[in-house]
């Protein structure tokens, strides 16, 4: 099969696509899934160079998020709730390949309403902001709320969540055209420049010198970010590792997880993918491209197309 391998820690780029790739073995609680899209961050460029917290033995297949089918050849474990054929999606080493090994309890099942390429960036990103607004600052409606890089995959689906919960939502990004994708795609209300000196007055300008009642931030914005935070306001720092929620707090995963599903459902919330696809030929030209800050929303590799899958 195909497979992004990572044989000896290097950048991305001096990495081919292998075509002779043997296909993974399910291990105990796992399923093997056939990959149809697969999502990428910014942590894959990272984990080729040795530079990622989480390091797999090498050699190693990279990709972490996926949507897909389970594999027709796939052993389902006892009480696993799938058979082969069904549509998920979840997280796994690996999924930057035709198939993958995926433990059971990292799948959910894919909603009909939502395309391979819609789910393949659910599983990190989503959970890890509903808990972080919900089960975290505990976000009321009418509170107001500053998201850093508001246009990526990650602030999007801040800036849309924040915004179901009734918040008053300000995109902040270091570029007006990204603002304009937080505004078109996430809904945010209003929006500032961080890349302009004094951006914080504008964000008090905007709250009536109040300041913000949480700040959501996932990449490194925060000090400057609490020159505009209102009194008892509350600070997310927003880190992604391997995993979705803290393992103290299992007991979330799955109210987490049925919130999300039902507004994924309802249409109130939506993933939102870069307009830009990329094939698994060329996965080092996504991963150059979210280096560069060039992509919004969550950019994703095309491993396989289905002839009646809703594009």
């Amino acid at each position: 099969m195909r497979g992004f391998v990572v044989s000896e820690l290097k950048h991305h780029s001096q990495i081919p696509l292998s075509t002779d790739v043997p296909e993974p073995k399910a291990g105990p609680g796992q399923v093997l899934v056939d990959v149809y899209s697969a999502g990428l961050n910014f942590f894959d460029t990272l984990q080729t160079q040795g530079k990622y917290q989480h390091k797999p033995p090498l050699p190693f297949v990279l990709g972490t998020e996926f949507a897909g089918r389970i594999s027709k050849d796939s052993p389902i474990p006892q009480g696993c709730p799938y058979k082969p054929g069904d549509r998920v999606f979840g997280a796994g080493q690996g999924t930057y390949a035709d198939k993958v090994a995926a433990d059971v309890e990292r799948i959910r099942p894919l909603p009909d309403s939502m395309s391979y390429d819609q789910g393949a960036g659910l599983f990190i990103t989503w959970p890890t902001s509903y808990e972080a607004l919900v089960g975290r600052a505990e976000l009321k409606p009418g509170e107001w709320v500053l998201v850093t890089a508001a246009a990526g995959g990650v602030g999007i689906a801040a800036v849309q969540l924040a915004k179901v919960l009734g918040a008053k939502v300000i995109a902040a990004a270091g570029s007006d055209s990204k603002i304009d994708i937080a505004k078109r795609y996430g809904g945010a209300d209003y929006g500032v420049n961080y890349s302009k000196p004094g951006w914080q007055k504008e964000v008090l300008k905007l709250t009536g010198g109040k300041g913000v009642d949480v700040i959501y931030d996932p990449v490194g914005l925060i000090n400057d970010s609490l020159k505009c935070i209102a009194w008892k306001g509350r600070a997310l720092v927003i880190g992604f590792a391997a995993g979705t929620i803290e393992k103290n707090e299992q007991s979330r995963i799955p109210v987490v997880w049925k919130a999300l599903l039902d507004l994924f459902a309802s249409g109130k919330a939506v993933p939102v993918t870069y307009n830009q696809i990329y094939s698994l030929e060329k996965l080092s030209d996504g991963l150059s491209a979210i280096e560069r800050r060039e992509t919004w929303g969550k950019a994703i590799a095309r491993v396989r197309d289905e002839p009646n899958a809703k594009l």
